[in-house]
């Protein structure tokens, strides 16, 4: 069975996340947890610059 790229499915990731932030439901919550979608993000930016540094890997 063939994987998706990592480096597109970190991508999309990335982008749900924001989708997730900008999306009127989701500020309408008011939720405040301890770890955030900005950390999340954070969290992905770090496995990218993982990945760039091993380049093999992520063909």
């Amino acid at each position: 069975m063939s994987h998706p790229n990592l480096y597109t499915l970190v991508d999309a990731a990335k982008f749900v996340l924001q989708e997730i932030a900008k999306h009127p439901d989701f500020q309408a919550l008011d939720y405040h947890p301890d770890l955030t979608i900005g950390d999340a993000q954070t969290a992905l930016s770090y496995l990218k610059q993982e990945l760039e540094s091993h380049p093999k890997t992520s063909a």
